[in-house]
């Protein structure tokens, strides 16, 4: 993998894209595992943002 995103302040957004750090170290079977990990705390994020939080469990 080349260059990985930038921090962007968001703490939470920060904490998910650092999850594709891993990728270079895994198998690339591995790396659907990861993606969903990175989607899922995206997702987490953008829905505390927007107060829909509780309804995406």
């Amino acid at each position: 993998m080349t260059d990985l995103p930038e921090e962007i302040g968001e703490e939470r957004v920060d904490a998910a894209l650092g999850g594709l750090a891993r990728l270079s170290a895994m198998p690339v079977s591995a790396h659907a595992g990861v993606f969903e990990e990175v989607f899922t705390g995206l997702e987490q994020a953008l829905a505390s943002v927007d107060g829909t939080a509780d309804q995406h469990r």
